[in-house]
């Protein structure tokens, strides 16, 4: 691809994601070719099998490039874009500058944004010169945008007209097709679609990829662009006929197992096949519990969350019961005992289930836990949990009562060693103080490795947590 005089292009790579990490899916790309972006700016949206996240870009300059569509999977390594950058950046230029920021490892941040850091495109006038190649229909939207952003570069405007000459719409007789996007291109010509057939809903008819696919769509259920014709006057109507039968469903439907839901079945499968569990339970009274997080709460400050007590009640019993606290050495054949607690939650999100840390779990008080547990699972919901955010766990906490369940038997997150599970909490008949009468009950399960403890062991730490559950004073002692 031809650049204008005094620029060159570099190229970008997916960085070393961390943790071990070795390809990331690309899931939205955040820039398109002849974008003008800035250094550390987000050009893409990748989803690992630790986290979502997004790639800063350190370089500043013109897109020149895209590689990988959305939904395709990248070693690390492979190249991501490239961008035109100048020689020598005027100061007023936003982020073209030939050097990048270095700051590159995903999940782990870039530098500080500039001030002026912002997302500009080049305007693309619809109507372009011949030595443009028939450029974007998008001009007066993106014009608006160049004329309030930061004035650019000369040599940094040459690059975006000659990439703009070649990613531009699709020449015919007629004059320019008004399309940016190689994607929707591509769909269309994959689909034997012709783009002039198309009114765009973008900016000045800017054709975008959802009217190519509304445009399949409608193809695909028979429908025309013409409106219907108007019945006859004098011939009666018959009625509408019924609707027809829907197609029937197909016989199997395959789901990649990938990303996080790949990595999930990974550890899962693994922890089946390497620890020998078990699993231990007891009905406990949960009445006093309840009463306790209300008289709390009632005192004012921050409310205290029922899953922060729970979190507390198991710092506290693996105080007393730390074998429970450790890890297999499989190939030194040695149980590795931790002094620290860092307490894994279960959460589920749309992209499946993860099990953020909370670190020194030991070290919090309930208040420092529920703002904790609220930050971790926000991340979670909003895809930000950074790798280092799901790793490094040593027991877990997982509360599937939030399901409507009673009990479960839990796979344990290896290669921890146990994992405490919780049911719903729901009223009940229950013996309190020789009577009968309706309580809160909750039944709590512990799944643990055999290998790094008996049952006196794993029952012993399951009575403690129950004797805490039916009566909070408990936890005194050890404060």
């Amino acid at each position: 691809m031809a650049h204008a005089p005094g620029m060159h292009s570099l190229e970008f790579k997916l960085p070393d994601l961390g943790e071990g990490l070795t390809e990331a899916e690309i899931v939205r790309w955040l820039v398109e070719v002849g974008d003008l972006v800035a250094i550390d700016q987000p050009v893409v949206e990748v989803e690992t099998a630790k986290a979502m996240v997004e790639v800063p870009c350190p370089y500043g300059g013109v897109v020149t490039a895209r590689f990988g569509e959305e939904g395709t999977e990248l070693p690390v390594g492979a190249p991501l874009i490239t961008v035109a950058v100048g020689e020598k950046p005027a100061a007023d230029t936003v982020g073209t500058g030939t050097e990048g920021s270095g700051n590159v490892l995903v999940g782990y941040g870039t530098s500080e944004a500039p001030a002026r850091r912002r997302r500009v495109r080049q305007e693309r006038p619809l109507s372009g010169a011949s030595a443009t190649g028939g450029q974007s229909g998008a001009g007066a939207a993106n014009g608006r945008a160049a004329a309030t952003a930061a004035p650019v570069h000369a040599q940094a405007a040459g690059a975006a007209a000659a990439v703009n000459g070649q990613a531009g719409g699709l020449a015919t007789e007629d004059g320019p097709v008004p399309v940016i996007s190689p994607l929707v291109r591509r769909l269309a010509r994959q689909n034997g679609l012709d783009l002039r057939e198309l009114t765009g809903s973008g900016p000045d008819g800017l054709i975008l990829r959802a009217d190519v696919e509304y445009a399949l769509r409608a193809a695909g259920q028979g429908a025309t662009a013409a409106p219907a014709a108007e019945p006859h006057p004098r011939v009666p109507q018959a009625p509408s006929p019924a609707p027809a039968p829907a197609s029937p469903a197909p016989a199997e439907i395959r789901t990649p197992l990938k990303g996080i839901r790949g990595a999930v079945a990974d550890k899962l499968a693994r922890s089946r096949r390497e620890i020998p569990d078990a699993t231990c339970w007891v009905d406990a009274d949960a009445t006093e519990l309840m009463r306790a997080r209300s008289a709390m709460n009632a005192a004012g400050g921050p409310k205290i969350s029922l899953l922060a007590l729970l979190a507390r009640i198991c710092t506290a019993a693996l105080a007393r019961f730390p074998e429970l606290n450790s890890t297999v050495d499989a190939e030194a054949r040695e149980v590795v005992r931790f002094g620290h607690v860092h307490l894994g939650f279960a959460a589920q999100t749309d992209r499946g289930l993860v099990v953020p840390v909370v670190r020194d779990a030991h070290a919090r008080d309930a208040e420092s836990l529920t703002a904790e547990f609220a930050r971790l699972t926000e991340a979670g919901r909003t895809g930000k949990l950074t790798p280092g955010e799901l790793t490094g766990g040593t027991f877990t906490l997982n509360n599937y009562g939030v399901f409507g369940v009673d009990g479960s038997t839990p796979i344990i997150n290896h290669p921890e060693a146990a994992m405490l599970g919780v049911g719903r909490i729901v009223p009940k008949p229950w013996v309190h103080e020789g009577e009968l009468a309706v309580r809160q009950v909750v039944q709590l399960s512990l799944t643990f490795d055999h290998r790094v403890c008996d049952g006196g062991v794993a029952g012993g730490f399951l009575r403690y947590v129950a004797d805490c559950v039916e009566q909070p004073a408990v936890l005194l002692r050890t404060l």
